[in-house]
């Protein structure tokens, strides 16, 4: 074997291994952080095949093989980013009506709590003008800078932190029955409760932001996995309108975030429209979705986008949807989680040990302020 079939050898067991430990339910940072640059992999991978087939004579029976488990690990990368491409059948609907009272605007901003350029986004949002404003990684300092905002933004919940997990909400929109809760984490907050529509429809909101894995802050993806699943368990798509909003630490096309939508029955309106990366904004070439917004079937899509470069590390996310009730039939389905997965929901919920083990049970505490 020559020293360029060693080579080739080598980076094709590299490529295979991000495929093999995403078949797995290990859920160490290192292993879930494979979820994360799947087009990067994917481009990577696709290299490796080009190199092989361009290099190698396939005279022996160990090359076809390589290529073969090259292109299967390829065929399971590209299943997973799929649905986010444009040639993907889209989930959600474009609204094409004209009624302002029905629709909603979202702003989702992770501002990097050491970023000094609150100007950026104060520019943003005066130049998008959404009807609620989600900051996370939001401080004291920041919340002081974005005070001018309170003016035209009269509901507001404010949570500064110093421990990059402080939370904003700013709604011109009026806000109801809000709850600051600690799900998994006594000091990762979320927001609960309703916003209110120019309709006067109730749509209930939920804001979350939790730890990733990783080695400075989670050795494993347990409770960022637990935080996500027990918030799709225990939606109601049944009763209310829904909302989910927020840096979720984690991927459109993870395990987790794929079995959060089966479990809340909530939908994507990125699939079939692109990627949406959000996460890094200083790396081209490394960045992956981690701001989301989920909502239920009776909302169609005005416009989504990614925006400018605030100088933080996240690109902010704005959305602007319709609320539109028959568009519960014409919308996709979700998939159902079948009771294996559901099964594994509970026991990561479980495993994380959370203060409370159900959504509607937690202590409520309001720091709504108008």
């Amino acid at each position: 074997m020559s020293i360029g079939e060693i080579t080739l050898l080598f980076f094709t067991v590299l490529m295979c291994i991000p495929t093999l430990a995403s078949l797995t339910r290990f859920d160490q940072w290192w292993v879930r952080g494979f979820d994360f640059p799947r087009i990067q992999i994917s481009f990577l991978i696709i290299c490796v095949i080009v190199a092989s087939i361009i290099f190698y004579d396939f005279e022996k029976l160990w090359q076809f093989i390589a290529v073969g488990l090259l292109g299967l690990s390829l065929l399971y990368q590209f299943k997973k980013i799929y649905p986010y491409t444009y040639i993907s059948k889209k989930q959600v609907l474009k609204f094409k009506g004209s009624d302002p009272n029905a629709t909603v605007s979202i702003l989702v901003s992770n501002v990097l709590t050491p970023n000094k350029r609150s100007d950026k986004l104060i520019s943003l949002v005066n130049d998008r003008k959404p009807d609620i404003l989600l900051t996370l990684e939001t401080d004291k300092r920041w919340e002081e800078e974005l005070s001018e905002l309170e003016e035209e933004y009269k509901y507001n919940v404010k949570i500064p932190k110093d421990n990059l997990y402080g939370m904003h909400l700013y709604s011109k929109l009026e806000l109801k029955d809000i709850k600051v809760r600690y799900l998994v984490q006594d000091d990762i907050p979320s927001i609960h409760g309703y916003v209110i529509l120019r309709s006067g429809k109730k749509v209930r909101l939920h804001c979350l932001h939790p730890m990733p894995p990783s080695p400075t802050e989670s050795e494993t993806s347990t409770n960022r996995d637990a935080e996500l699943l027990m918030v799709g368990r225990d939606v109601d798509v049944e009763k209310d309108s829904i909302l989910v909003v927020g840096d979720l630490n984690d991927v459109a096309w993870s395990r987790t975030t794929r079995l959060f939508q089966k479990l809340s029955g909530l939908m994507d309106p990125r699939i079939g429209r692109g990627f949406f990366n959000t996460f890094h904004s200083n790396y081209f070439l490394l960045r992956w979705p981690l701001d989301h917004v989920f909502h239920t079937k009776d909302f169609t899509l005005i416009e989504i986008a990614r925006e400018r470069n605030v100088g933080s590390d996240h690109f902010p996310m704005y959305i602007k949807l319709n609320y539109e009730p028959t568009a519960e039939v014409i919308n996709e389905d979700t998939d159902e989680a079948d009771d294996e997965e559901k099964e594994w929901a509970e026991e990561k919920i479980k495993s994380a040990d959370p203060i409370r083990q159900k959504l509607d049970i937690i202590p409520l505490q309001n720091r709504l302020t108008t």
